[in-house]
């Protein structure tokens, strides 16, 4: 007997579409009003700075002549499936984990189109201390990170030795 959809972390899915959709709009918003390798400045320590990034997390791979947009997405819609059967397994009630699934199915899907679409990720958020700057990135990175946050923090929010018990 299969149980509803609604009982199961898919219920959470609509974070999802969330995380894709501002990520979608961010993108096109930074690809529609600045030029490549633009910057505008937004406070202190935080500009806007339109990149095109042709690898993964801090260009790792983006000079290596293209079978890496293929490596990456291929890694992609491995996480996206792996994380959807564990969502149908777990229940919707825990939803610390449900929405870090989402969160990080959420991220990279939008990476997935960018590379698929683009052949590259835009990235654009640029955070920076005087003359250093951290590896500029985008909402679906931020979705990734906070979803794999939330795992990490997850285990540490329930003792490992807990666990149920019908004692009788």
């Amino acid at each position: 007997m299969s149980k509803p959809l609604l009982s199961t972390g898919l219920r959470w899915l609509w974070l999802v579409v969330v995380v894709i959709g501002v990520d979608f709009a961010s993108k096109q918003w930074v690809i529609n009003h600045m030029m490549l390798h633009e910057t505008l400045p937004v406070i202190p320590f935080f500009n806007l700075f339109y990149a095109h990034n042709y690898g993964a997390a801090f260009s790792f791979l983006a000079d290596k002549g293209g079978w890496q947009r293929w490596f990456f997405a291929g890694i992609a819609i491995a996480i996206v499936v792996s994380l959807l059967v564990i969502m149908y397994r777990t229940a919707a009630a825990k939803r610390l984990n449900n929405i870090a699934y989402a969160l990080i199915i959420g991220g990279a899907l939008g990476n997935l189109f960018d590379r698929a679409y683009h052949g590259f990720v835009v990235d654009f958020i640029d955070f920076y201390v005087g003359e250093w700057h951290f590896a500029t990135f985008n909402i679906a990175d931020c979705a990734i990170c906070i979803g794999a946050s939330l795992i990490v923090l997850e285990g540490f929010a329930t003792p490992s030795g807990k666990q149920t018990s019908d004692k009788g």
